[in-house]
């Protein structure tokens, strides 16, 4: 596989594995957890995962520069507010309405990227926002929500978790001198626990919650899927591709959210989300697709 090729598909795996995530608290809450409780495990068991994947391999941290330092502590940060804010807006807005909102984070981090480095958006960016929007409102099923009634709170907190992700993908980008991966995601899951342990429930691990009810079982599956593999992979690749690039590749969470929830969760899935889900894989793949035709001529 061509290099050229191999980053951006990095990118579509990472994001499909948190395309799961969301069915994967769907079960836990009908198993009696709250989703807080596991929000709290996928990061506390995340973290104790990547450490003893660290403690095997390395047991050394790099010697950070105060940059490299800050770069990775708010790829943490943000991390870590994106799983309170996308958790909070599930309490105000139907889940369809809120993966719409939280896939916000695909134009926002276009803008993002473009003011950064003080540039437009190219034509095949701005044609791919475009195909990904459209699918994201057919994929998720909106056109058959009453909007009405709807508190501004569910609008605020999806569009904070959609700046958030945004961000984390932004700081993410970032190459830090002399840091490997399995310390940069160690760095940036303790400081995502940090954060998620002051909002959430990090009473669940001495209050038997986690390991004495089972909850570990959800945790761990958030935790690989959730923390190790995405950020694992993103690490690797968004350096390599670039924020903007990532953020419209990132869009494969929703048709593989959608895809899970039908088939573990049994939900009703149409034409329309079908159409959907096929515009949103194509808007995804534009600007890799135009990238290798121009390297062709």
């Amino acid at each position: 596989m061509k290099t050229n090729l191999l980053y951006p598909l990095l990118i579509v795996i990472a994001s499909s594995s948190y395309g799961i995530l969301s069915t994967i608290v769907k079960v836990a809450m009908l198993h009696g957890f709250t989703s807080a409780e596991a929000i709290s495990s996928q990061y506390i068991i995340g973290f104790m995962l990547i450490a003893t994947i660290f403690v095997v391999t390395q047991r050394q941290l790099p010697k950070l520069s105060k940059k490299g330092l800050l770069l990775l502590t708010c790829a943490g940060i943000f991390t870590g507010i994106t799983g309170i804010v996308y958790g909070e807006s599930l309490r105000y807005l139907p889940a369809s309405l809120a993966v719409v909102m939280l896939f916000q984070f695909t134009w926002i981090g276009l803008f993002i990227d473009c003011i950064l480095h003080k540039r437009l958006p190219s034509r095949p960016e701005v044609l791919s926002l475009i195909i990904l929007f459209a699918g994201t409102i057919l994929a998720a099923g909106v056109l058959d929500v009453d909007l009405s009634g709807i508190p501004w709170q569910g609008w605020a907190f999806g569009l904070a978790a959609a700046f958030s992700f945004a961000c984390f993908i932004q700081f993410n980008s970032r190459h830090v001198e002399g840091v490997t991966t399995t310390s940069r995601v160690l760095i940036m899951s303790f400081v995502a626990l940090v954060v998620i342990s002051i909002f959430l429930n990090p009473e669940i691990i001495w209050n038997g919650t986690l390991f004495s009810e089972g909850l570990w079982k959800y945790g761990l599956a958030l935790g690989l899927l959730g923390i190790i593999l995405p950020i694992y992979l993103f690490s690797i690749a968004v350096p390599k591709v670039g924020g903007a690039l990532a953020s419209i590749l990132s869009a494969m969470e929703l048709p593989v959210a959608v895809t899970v929830s039908v088939i573990v969760l049994h939900e009703p899935l149409t034409m329309v989300q079908v159409a959907g889900i096929i515009l949103v894989i194509l808007g995804m793949m534009l600007p890799t697709l135009l990238a290798q035709r121009r390297q062709k001529i």
